[in-house]
């Protein structure tokens, strides 16, 4: 079963059930002479309004990410904890404020606790069923997804043995690439080839048709995890990596667990395609109203920067984007003229005598962030995001830090996880640190999560703690 189909029949299953749901409960209420609409025309109007709503939750919480290794048991509290908290928006939405508050609640009200108990049962006993039979389709052998396991040796050999004791994991071993680019002496494990080294990793995905690629490195090797993930960008596999390398990764990604057994797992696929719309469209509509509503207060802003220190009010700075293109950001001025033509390309830090004294409360509050609008406006950066870099410092960096190029496979933002969570980069062991809180967002990337990072990024602003 692939991921379209299951999605898809998640989505139909969750339609059939939301709906037999609400017509139960209406049945229920019509029972108690508490529902006036009796014809089916309108009550599958109004169920239909209610899917809609029940459908934004599901996305919104993830619940169509597909999971090839999802406990059932965790598939329950996610639908008890989504569900309850529809209910309850659901019960603030339809509150009469009229209501004498010092009787008891009539039994309308208490009904939304059977229309809770109802969705509960049934979304849970369907997402149960197709759990059920897409883990018996897998322990036959049907729908598993072609893996290549890049390692030799004790720990890669031990991860084939834990993944054929455990057929419902998914996985279909096909092949081993030795870690090093060198033969070796064994060529078969139990069967299963060793098919060649790990530079042959991105013609083996299309020629074989490999759908995961699992990591058993005997020893940890970043050069090695580097090299993997490099030939694995741009390819539609999954990459998970076994728990000696949770170091590596800092243990701030997304695990899969079942059977005891773990996998951190590396998702191709870094936001889904609905999210990825509604993020470009919400940051172009806020765009707009920052840029055009705002504008008295940029003119503002300008004539303290004017008035502060002799120079231009903006100040544009060329950034590596996606895909490593280069562009030009652009900021209200927060340094005096020519701050770096003496020191060339340096980190800010604290107290910097080159920051004027508006630029320092610009820094603080984030205001002089603002400009960057523009630059959503032209489609090369988002609100939310990791901070562009200068071409100089990525070189750098390309070749300090192991996985610092997958920051650039997201759009940059204004604000993003280690702004708020990490202090601005004064130095390599700073970048280390907010490299693992880049990879932390762009590994849970949501709409969510750039809600929260909003929320962060607001406190940060109204209570002056920028730098």
């Amino acid at each position: 079963m692939s991921k379209t189909l299951e999605k898809t029949i998640l989505i139909i299953l969750d339609w059939l059930t939301i709906n037999a749901g609400f017509f139960l409960w209406c049945e229920l209420r019509h029972h108690f002479g508490l529902f006036t609409e009796t014809s089916f025309g309108d009550i599958f109007r109004l169920s239909m309004i209610i899917y809609i709503f029940w459908l934004i939750l599901f996305l919104f919480f993830g619940m169509y990410r597909i999971y090839f290794t999802k406990s059932r048991t965790d598939e329950i509290i996610d639908v008890i904890k989504i569900i309850s908290i529809g209910v309850f928006v659901i019960f603030i939405l339809t509150l009469d404020l009229r209501q004498d508050f010092s009787r008891p609640l009539n039994m309308s009200r208490f009904l939304i606790l059977s229309y809770w108990l109802i969705m509960v049962v049934l979304i849970s006993t369907g997402r149960i069923l197709i759990r059920t039979l897409h883990r018996r389709l897998l322990e036959a052998g049907i729908g598993r997804r072609r893996a290549l396991i890049v390692g030799w040796g004790k720990k890669a050999w031990e991860l084939h043995d834990h993944l054929l004791d455990a057929p419902a994991l998914g996985y279909e071993v096909v092949g081993f690439l030795h870690h090093e680019n060198r033969a070796a002496k064994r060529k078969t494990h139990k069967g299963i080839p060793l098919q060649g080294t790990v530079n042959q990793l991105f013609t083996k995905i299309y020629r074989d048709n490999i759908q995961d690629v699992l990591i058993a490195f005997p020893r940890r090797s970043e050069k090695k995890l580097k090299e993997v993930i490099s030939q694995c960008d741009g390819t539609p596999v999954g990459i998970k990596i076994v728990p000696e390398l949770y170091d590596v990764i800092i243990g701030q990604v997304r695990t899969n667990q079942i059977y005891g057994f773990p996998l951190i797992e590396i998702l191709p696929q870094l936001i889904s395609p609905w999210e990825a719309v509604v993020k470009r469209v919400g940051d172009f509509l806020l765009a707009v109203f920052v840029v055009a509503g705002l504008l008295p207060f940029w003119l503002f802003l300008a004539l303290a920067i004017r008035i502060d220190s002799r120079g231009p009010v903006f100040y544009t700075q060329k950034r590596v984007g996606k895909d490593g293109r280069i562009f030009s950001v652009i900021k209200f001025r927060s340094m005096v003229v020519g701050a770096e033509k003496m020191t060339g390309p340096v980190w800010a830090s604290d107290n910097d005598s080159r920051i004027t004294a508006v630029g320092r409360f610009m820094r603080k509050t984030r205001l002089d962030e603002i400009p960057q609008f523009i630059n959503i406006l032209r489609g090369e950066m988002s609100l939310v995001g990791p901070r562009p870099e200068r071409p100089f410092f990525v070189d750098k960096l390309k070749k300090a830090l192991p996985l610092y190029n997958r920051r650039l496979r997201i759009q940059p933002g204004i604000t993003g996880w280690a702004q708020v969570k990490g202090d601005y980069d004064q130095s390599l062991e700073n970048v280390k640190q907010k490299l693992e809180y880049d990879l932390f967002y762009i590994e849970n990337m949501s709409l969510r999560m750039d809600i929260k990072i909003i929320l962060h990024t607001v406190y940060v602003m109204l209570c002056g703690k920028g730098q």
